[in-house]
């Protein structure tokens, strides 16, 4: 099988936010998506900062200004012809975010769900790394960590 050529291939850079509240994580499924829940966010744009998107992200879909936190994870990962990179930031005041899909939100479009889970429901969460953080209570771990 030949390789892709650079123009066949894709990069992109997302940013997703890590929403807790009474231990509970707050998760996102997308439209046709009945695999796997994500966290909320989205893809990066031009010239935009990462702190920026992950604002912008997070208030578009779920309808509140978030309390941005630390960096805690990046995530690489290539499928078929696209390479994607995440930065997942700490969100600090994830009790604001009960009841958002009540909100006035400008994406809503883009969230199929939004729900909170909790260690012991079964709910495929990706990256993997960050869902057995989260089941073992590791989630808000003072380093930064580098999954793939």
């Amino acid at each position: 099988m030949a390789s892709l050529s650079m123009h066949e291939r894709t990069f992109t850079i997302r940013c997703r936010g890590i929403i807790m509240h009474d231990r509970k994580l707050l998760v996102v499924r997308h439209p046709g998506n009945i695999t796997h829940a994500a966290l909320p966010g989205g893809h990066l744009e031009w010239g935009e900062d990462v702190r920026e998107c992950i604002r912008r992200e997070i208030v578009e879909e779920l309808g509140v200004e978030p309390a941005i936190g630390r960096l805690l994870y990046i995530n690489n990962f290539t499928e078929g012809d696209l390479q994607s990179v995440e930065f997942f930031f700490e969100i600090k005041n994830g009790g604001d975010y009960v009841g958002c899909e009540e909100r006035v939100r400008s994406h809503a479009h883009e969230i199929a769900e939004i729900r909170w889970v909790d260690g012991a429901d079964d709910v495929k969460i990706l990256p993997r790394q960050l869902a057995e953080d989260f089941r073992a209570g590791d989630l808000l771990h003072p380093d930064v960590r580098y999954v793939s």
